[in-house]
């Protein structure tokens, strides 16, 4: 309930300098870029994740610095919330995600990623609109909202894969 306030004050402001900016409805960390699995792939690349990630621990992230981002082709912008703790647990997890994804024959993540929470996004690139003075104001929202360092705290207790319409899940011991 905490969250969706903080996220409602984000957007609201964020909308004077962006219009139209659409909060997201699926909160996630990534680990691996959106890629397409051929049907029969699908059970042993799970299998495979599985046992990767099998040797992990939970652990905590706190994402609380506002940032904005663009996708690859510059044809949507996100605000997002970026990881300042946990950085080094979620690059271990990114390395065996990678190895899979070698297996598979598929693109691996971003060299130098920045692990982030979109929390809201619009087409186009309005990257110059939002950074600068916006950016400011939205991370003084952040840092002065109540009880965000305890919101904005995220425990890892499990990795999530989600193919077409299902959901695979892999908990962290």
């Amino acid at each position: 309930e905490e969250f969706a306030e903080l996220l409602e004050l984000v957007v609201r402001h964020a909308r004077a300098y962006a219009a139209p900016l659409a909060p997201v409805d699926d909160f996630h960390v990534s680990l691996s870029q959106s890629v397409v699995l051929r049907y029969h792939w699908i059970n042993p690349f799970v299998q495979s994740l599985k046992e990767r990630l099998a040797p992990f621990h939970r652990f905590f992230c706190l994402a609380n610095q506002v940032k904005v981002y663009t996708n690859q082709n510059k044809t949507r912008t996100f605000i997002g919330l970026e990881v300042s703790t946990g950085h080094f647990q979620l690059l271990e997890l990114v390395s065996e995600v990678d190895k899979v994804m070698d297996e598979f024959d598929l693109p691996t993540f971003y060299k130098d990623p920045s692990f982030h929470i979109s929390l809201a996004w619009c087409v186009g690139d309005l990257t110059s609109r939002l950074e600068g003075q916006c950016l400011r104001e939205l991370q003084d929202i952040v840092d002065k909202f109540e009880d965000s360092a305890h919101l904005l705290r995220i425990q890892w207790e499990q990795i999530r894969c989600k193919s077409g319409n299902k959901y695979f899940t892999f908990p962290l011991r």
